[in-house]
């Protein structure tokens, strides 16, 4: 795991070709159980298989999904060993049988929703789910033969974590879920467009279609919140209201275009009323980014009605159900989810990596932390005490 730049072009690869066909030996951060210690050790990385990718993987970060991963929130998902990571950004090494659109040496991002490019879903403009490959937590294994890519040294399997498992020096994904950009961005920068950055802009840029002049408000200042600030900022919304309960995050809100804050500790009465009070009824557009149904009703109820639009972006693990009567609905507010910012990832990223180059979003103020990838668990600690955004690591 030596040092490399960022604007290498080998990046650290080995010759082209060297390692085709063959399985790799690496480094990678296993986990054994729920909350339990990332260990780095040497892991084996089978070659591509038809319509898979292995890519070299040289910065990767640490998202809330992982860091829920870990805890096992969701029984359902507690599979071991596993490797995690869905956030990351690389070379590709080789690919395999019918994959025409990648090629050994590419720089590429990879994603857990992904596109094949050739279902109902992918060929229709409402959607980004993919009807094979879109995001799916339960998936542990590759679909062509029902089995892993990752072994240990003497053959025992290790299981993938959302089609992308980039806690590894090299990883195999399905192609759909890996997606090619330009050769010129920076990988460090361009990593953060796997989740976070590009789930918070999205929602603001294509879920909600953020007009200029809007108003809006944010609950959970996290990367994702944040990104939707940035993102309501690009598209020339006048009053971003930041929600949260940790007023460090104030200070990085700020940065990413917020004019206002709120912190609910500090209130007597409900965070709606404070929003209506200061809004004249209501803000246009409010994202919820916590993961909290309480907060949930809060940033509905503080959308103005006949026309405010609430956008969920937190994940809920809990059984319980939406906190809203119906009847509420007939006020004219709406409510929708929104995955991954509802990019299609192999169509649309591309572009949008190129706005983030030329500074429509600036990545860099994401990046709180950077360490070795083998501080990872120093990083995890990091994100649990809520003292970083993103903390990229280097391969």
């Amino acid at each position: 795991m030596g040092s490399m730049s960022d604007e290498s072009t080998n990046n650290g690869l080995s010759v082209p070709g060297e390692t085709r066909g063959k399985v790799i030996n690496c480094k990678a951060a296993v986990v054994y159980g729920p909350e339990e210690p990332l260990v780095i050790e040497e892991v084996q990385v089978a070659p591509p298989q038809k319509m898979e990718v292995r890519i070299k993987i040289l910065y990767t970060s640490i998202c809330h999904t992982d860091l829920s991963a870990w805890i096992g929130e969701n029984e359902n998902q507690r599979v071991y060993p596993r490797i995690l990571g869905h956030e990351a950004a690389g070379i590709v090494e080789s690919v395999g049988e019918g994959v025409v659109d990648m090629k050994e040496g590419d720089h590429v991002i990879p994603i857990f929703n992904g596109e094949c490019g050739d279902c109902v879903y992918c060929k229709s403009e409402k959607t980004n789910l993919c009807g094979k490959y879109r995001v799916n937590p339960m998936k542990s294994v590759m679909d062509i033969d029902g089995k892993p890519r990752f072994s240990t040294p003497d053959g025992k399997p290790i299981y993938h974590f959302l089609s992308t498992s980039t806690f590894s020096e090299y990883t195999v994904l399905d192609s759909a879920c890996v997606v090619k950009i330009d050769s010129k961005a920076p990988l460090k920068k361009m990593s953060l467009l796997s989740c976070g950055v590009s789930t918070g802009v999205g929602a603001v840029w294509n879920t909600a279609n953020v007009h200029s002049g809007a108003s809006v408000a944010i609950f959970g200042l996290g990367a994702v919140g944040l990104a939707a600030a940035a993102g309501a900022k690009s598209r020339g919304a006048t009053r971003i209201i930041g929600v949260d309960i940790n007023k460090d995050k104030f200070i990085k809100g700020k940065a990413m275009g917020m004019t206002e804050f709120i912190n609910p500790k500090d209130l007597n009465r409900p965070v709606h009323e404070e929003i209506k009070e200061l809004t004249d009824g209501g803000v246009h557009y409010t994202f919820e980014c916590s993961g909290n149904l309480d907060v949930l009703r809060e940033a509905f109820l503080s959308t103005h009605d006949g026309w405010g639009l609430t956008v969920i972006l937190g994940i809920h693990p809990t059984p319980r159900m939406l906190p809203i009567h119906p009847m509420e609905l007939f006020d004219g507010r709406k409510i929708v989810g929104s995955v991954f910012g509802d990019f299609k990832g192999k169509t649309q990223l591309p572009h949008f990596a190129e706005e983030c180059m030329r500074g429509v979003v600036n990545l860099d103020e994401f990046i709180t932390h950077e360490l070795p990838f083998s501080k990872i668990n120093e990083a995890f600690q990091l994100l649990i005490d809520g003292k970083s955004l993103r903390c990229v690591l280097q391969l």
